[in-house]
């Protein structure tokens, strides 16, 4: 039963980690909006023409990693947790995964990542003011839907949960001698994932001053594009690990 668990936890991540690249369409449909300068969200923003087609594929992706991350939450507690460094034919009653608290912190923050996101695709926004100057003076003056505020909020959620996630599995992986893929390159996914963040930050904090975008948008790509390479890292990683076992 395990085994079960763990490979569907793997297919439902990698899956995920797919729709949680939608917003790359934009390449083949005409959304009318900068990709340098708009927010990832405002392609699924309620009067945008294809604001419907992003909003579903935010759903399915939230709703698959949750569903990832609780079967992968569920095998942690019920498998025990090999010994780094120890041979398999080797090992003698390794300790129980609930005592490892890197794995079952990760495995919880990527279940936030994803119930979060799922939220998100609920909250659209109304308009998208980084491409309209009406909208942008609406949402100074606070005369836009609350969904505004709430979506800020969801989607704050969700990174934070991303971020937790990829910091608490990565260490799990290598401190615990799981998952080679990740152990090797999630620390260099996690860097650049950190540090599209904090220029995702700054680009937020200088739009919202009025001193330009700084590539809101390509940052926020970025950000978004290294966490669902790594979703889609662990995945691997995960079914490798079962394929071994």
């Amino acid at each position: 039963m395990p085994g079960k668990v763990t490979r569907a936890s793997a297919v439902l991540l990698l899956l995920g980690a797919l729709a949680y690249t939608a917003w790359a369409l934009e390449a083949v449909v005409r959304t009318g909006l900068d990709p340098v300068r708009a927010y990832v969200s405002e392609l699924a923003a309620a009067d945008q023409p294809f604001g419907g087609l992003f909003r579903a594929a935010d759903l399915a992706a939230g709703l698959l990693v949750l569903a990832g991350a609780a079967l992968g939450l569920r095998a942690a507690r019920v498998r025990a947790v090999p010994e780094p460094g120890v041979p398999r034919w080797a090992r003698t009653d390794p300790a129980p995964a609930d005592r490892r608290p890197w794995l079952l912190a990760g495995w919880s923050a990527l279940a936030l990542f994803g119930a979060a996101t799922a939220a998100d695709s609920r909250l659209p926004l109304s308009c998208a003011a980084t491409a309209d100057p009406g909208c942008a003076a609406r949402e100074a003056a606070g005369l836009v839907p609350a969904t505004h505020t709430a979506h800020a909020v969801s989607s704050g959620l969700a990174m934070t949960g991303a971020l937790v996630a990829m910091i608490a599995l990565t260490v799990a992986a290598r401190r615990y001698g799981l998952w080679p893929p990740l152990a090797r390159t999630g620390p260099a996914l996690l860097a650049l994932a950190l540090a599209a963040t904090v220029w995702t930050l700054a680009a937020v904090a200088a739009f919202e001053s009025g001193h330009g975008g700084w590539a809101l948008g390509a940052a926020q790509r970025l950000q978004v594009l290294l966490v669902a390479v790594w979703t889609g890292l662990l995945a691997v990683s995960v079914a490798r690990e079962e394929a071994r076992t």
